[in-house]
């Protein structure tokens, strides 16, 4: 048995050889296929391997029927002298044990193979689905849902799992048991086989009729289960809040809500697929009430031994389990062709951002629209429903080695401005440019342009690991660019005060730093691999002023020791607070995702009503410093 199973690896044919086209668009039946295809040597041994167990298995019924015919009766004519009909009897019975011990033997090992094949499919679908959505743009993301996207990686991926591995158990044994013994039996008696198969049709009809409406069933019972796993990570993530406003009984409530829904939708897709299996008994039960007593009438007219009989039985055994097998592989099925449907959309999805055609944008001449430009707003709009605009006509100029600041009122597109920044989101045409450097970054590779840039936002994540690999972040850098970005976040100082200083551990989302230590660590990942663009959205919001001082001054010394070295850095920062940009060379104020107010600290002061009112109700006096 070790034997066999040890034959798996020697017919995996290597991982990924057919990897997912990154920006081919695929059917389903194609993308399914695809999957399958780099098994095809282990698949088609295995399913050798299961035709040959089931037709040792169909082969036992024919046996015992010859020993009770033909055989024993041999035998017990010839008297007890008659060494030759016990010989007849052991044979039979040898070939018998035989037939039983490959059927068995020849099952385990093509189960096995079936149960490799449907892992290893599973695990390279969960990877590239993981793959396509990291690959989404934000829009797309937005559009399937956080919640939806886990579902599809968690509860889809299991589901076509149990599908690929049912179809190499079931799907090769049940046709092979229902087609073999119909033709056996029809060899046996051909009477007897008609009167059997009289109830196919009624069961080949409920399958249809029961598997067409479980398909809708599902789809609705997934899109439930999408929206508990939406409720559940909301919770998860608001667990504190909760707690500290007391609201647990409204979220059970909630919860329960939605809950009730699911096992609600969940309990109808299951009822009517399992209407299935009580009909399908039904109809085989009568039929084999038919084949009894027709069969007893012919062997009581001399026209069938009971030894067929006895077969007929057993082959009827073997058919209704054939029939039940391809019933829950109808059901498998009808699960795992949505999962994979909801699989298929999120990696065709990927797949057509991916191959979004640049535009042929024209870049624009140095000189123009404010001399030598780094960064170029060009009369943006924008808008993430297509209804009313987020941003309106926004323009303005930055040179290399410059600050920006963005203050405005919450939702006044602060955000949306550094989302449009980092193509999250592609700006239309005819909806103004953005440029850097001249070029219009819909003519830049995502991955070229994103590279720019060093990111912190008020509410990014820190992930379960040490302090040295949460500022890293997988980019190899050296601890001497760690310890030097920690130090310009003001990040230092606390970091050696953990347990461990660098190699400390956090846990997952960093709860176990205080906000302030957690936005430090996050501007210093941003810092760390010397960006050309620094973007820093409200990422100082917990920030004592004290540190935060600090900290501008430690980004004013870089940008100034960037640039005596040839490397401008060019700095964003949005904030809520004045004294965090006082000192860009441009802020812009914004509101209702309009430029209401652009320039230094000192004309906005004379020329915009509102940046001096926020001004006066921060800082006082101090304006006038």
């Amino acid at each position: 048995m070790k034997f066999f199973g040890g034959l798996g690896p020697f017919f995996q044919e290597g991982a990924r050889r057919f990897p997912v086209p990154k920006k081919e668009v695929l059917p389903i039946k194609r993308l399914f296929l695809h999957y399958l295809r780099p098994y095809a040597g282990r698949m088609s041994l295995g399913l050798i391997i299961k035709a040959t167990g089931t037709l040792a298995e169909l082969a036992l019924p024919y046996i015992l029927s010859a020993i009770l015919d033909e055989v024993i009766p041999g035998a017990v004519a010839g008297g007890q002298g008659n060494r030759q009909g016990i010989y007849a009897i052991l044979l039979w019975g040898g070939l018998m044990v035989l037939c039983a011990v490959v059927a068995f033997a020849f099952n385990v090992i093509a189960n096995r193979m079936a149960s490799r094949v449907a892992r290893d499919t599973a695990r390279y679908i969960r990877h590239d689905l993981f793959d396509s959505t990291l690959r989404l743009s934000c829009a797309q993301a937005d559009q399937f849902t956080v919640p939806s996207l886990e579902s599809r990686l968690t509860s889809d991926t299991y589901n076509v799992h149990h599908l690929v591995g049912m179809m190499q158990r079931l799907g090769v044994r049940a046709p092979i048991l229902l087609v073999g013994g119909i033709l056996i039996t029809l060899a046996l008696d051909p009477v007897l086989t008609l009167v059997m198969l009289c109830a196919l049709p009624l069961i080949g009809l409920t399958v249809f009729l029961v598997s067409h409406r479980g398909v809708s069933l599902y789809r609705q019972a997934q899109r439930s289960g999408d929206a508990m796993v939406r409720v559940v990570r909301e919770d998860a993530q608001g667990i504190r809040v909760i707690k500290a406003l007391s609201r647990k009984d409204y979220e059970q409530q909630r919860y329960e809500k939605v809950n009730r829904t699911l096992v609600h939708d969940e309990f109808r897709a299951s009822v009517t697929m399992a209407i299935s299996n009580p009909l399908i008994n039904l109809v085989l039960n009568l039929g084999l009430v038919a084949v009894l007593a027709v069969g007893a009438y012919r062997v009581h007219l001399g026209l069938c031994l009971p030894g067929k009989i006895i077969a007929f039985i057993q082959y009827f055994t073997l058919l209704s389990n054939a029939l039940l097998s391809i019933t829950r592989i109808f059901m498998m099925f009808t699960k795992g062709s949505t999962s994979m449907n909801r699989i298929n959309e999120v990696v065709n999805a990927a797949a057509a951002h991916g191959r979004t055609p640049a535009g042929n944008h024209l870049p624009v001449p140095a000189g123009q629209a404010g001399g030598k430009s780094y960064l170029t707003f060009d009369h943006v709009n924008f808008s993430y429903q297509g209804k009313t605009d987020n941003l309106k006509d926004v323009s303005f100029t930055l040179r290399r080695g410059q600050t920006l600041g963005i203050i405005g009122a919450t939702g006044s597109g602060k955000t949306t401005l550094l989302s449009l920044l980092l193509r999250f989101y592609r700006l239309p045409e005819g909806a103004g440019a953005i440029r850097i450097d001249g070029k219009d970054i819909r003519d830049m590779d995502a991955a070229e342009l994103r590279s720019r840039f060093g990111i912190a936002m008020q509410n990014d994540f820190l992930y379960a690991g040490t302090v040295e690999e949460n500022i890293d972040f997988g980019r190899k850098l050296s601890h001497e660019q760690v310890e030097r970005a920690a130090r310009m976040a003001q990040a230092h100082d606390f970091i050696m005060s953990l347990s461990g200083g660098y190699a400390h551990r956090l846990t997952s989302r960093g709860t176990n730093l205080s906000g302030g230590q957690k936005q430090r660590l996050l501007i210093a990942r941003a810092l760390a691999g010397d960006p050309e663009v620094i973007l820093l959205d409200d990422a100082s919001s917990a920030l004592d002023y004290r540190t935060d001082a600090a900290l501008r001054q430690a980004l004013r010394e870089e940008s100034q020791t960037a640039a005596e070295a040839g490397r401008a850095v060019t700095t964003v920062v949005v904030a809520q607070r004045v004294s965090s940009i006082k000192h860009a060379d441009l802020i812009l104020v914004l509101d209702g995702g309009a430029v209401i107010g652009q320039g230094r600290h000192e004309a906005l002061l004379e020329n915009c009503p509102v940046y001096r009112e926020i001004a006066q109700s921060q800082m006082g006096g101090a304006i006038l410093d």
